[in-house]
């Protein structure tokens, strides 16, 4: 390939200006200049690696012995992405015009590749503040690192929260299941208490029961004492014929048998009511 007979200015390196978040400023354009020196006529294209973010006036041309061209490159209001910064090139691809050619999108077709003339530029993005946008993307990438960084040091903080998070839960499951078995252990001795208080109420009732028998069986006792005292009157009283007592003595001691069965209740009452008091005792 033959060296490139045209003289590019800038030699190296193109710059723009992009705002902040990485956007073209509105209205700058870049230029750049091509000199014919040699005493051939120079055949010219300008490419690039990202056609639709730049418009480029004039692409192609003819450069006369001794000539020079101002190429303007205005681009478009996109942003830039920083990891794409160095995708950004333009290309300056020459060629010395043949004798007698005048179709000159011929002559392109028609050229062999050794025949042509490259020179690569690259691009530099420039901040208000004069930042390069090439070394923001290096920036960006280290801060991708560092975020990676970040979040395995966040899982292992996370798995580590975790573990003690699941150590806790089963120490607190733990200690609320002994307090649960402390408290069903207490509401157990708490529902014996209503037991215990059932059982004295009825020894209670059964006591009063009994002294009531009791009570029963001395008056019982009494009435019988004054019944014999009163039957034992009437036989001191002598006078009066056999028939006369024996009338008198025929309703007493009916009266007497009557009062027999009675009597027999309130005794067998009097001993159930010391057989309950005892076995309750």
């Amino acid at each position: 390939m033959p060296n490139q007979v045209l003289t590019i200015e800038p030699q190296n390196e193109l710059k723009f200006k992009v705002d902040f978040s990485g956007l073209f400023e509105l209205g700058y354009t870049t230029y750049m200049r091509l000199t014919n020196p040699s005493e051939h006529t120079v055949l010219f294209k300008i490419k690039t690696t990202a056609p639709k973010k730049y418009c480029v006036r004039p692409n192609s041309g003819v450069l006369e012995p001794n000539s020079k061209v101002d190429i303007a490159i205005t681009p478009q209001p996109v942003h830039v992405d920083p990891n794409e910064k160095h995708k950004h090139k333009f290309m300056v691809q020459s060629v010395i015009a043949p004798e007698g050619k005048t179709n000159i999108d011929q002559v392109w077709k028609e050229i062999s590749p050794d025949q042509l003339m490259d020179y690569k530029l690259k691009c530099v993005f420039e901040t208000p503040r004069g930042a390069n946008l090439n070394d923001a993307g290096d920036n960006a990438t280290q801060n991708e690192v560092n975020k990676k960084r970040v979040a395995v040091t966040a899982a292992e903080d996370t798995k580590s929260l975790t573990k003690d998070a699941v150590e806790g839960f089963i120490q607190n499951e733990a200690k609320r299941k002994d307090d649960d078995h402390t408290s069903g252990s207490l509401n157990a001795k708490t529902t014996t208490f209503p037991k215990s208080e059932n059982l004295e109420s009825d020894l209670q009732k059964a006591t009063n029961e009994v002294i009531h028998l009791r009570e029963e069986e001395s008056k019982l006792r009494h009435e019988n004492l004054r019944l014999k005292e009163e039957l034992l009157r009437l036989h001191q009283s002598g006078g009066g014929e056999t028939r006369a007592r024996r009338h008198s003595y025929g309703p007493e001691k009916t009266e007497q048998m009557a009062l027999m069965p009675w009597i027999a209740t309130a005794i067998a009452m009097a001993l159930l009511g010391i057989i309950i008091g005892k076995f309750l005792m």
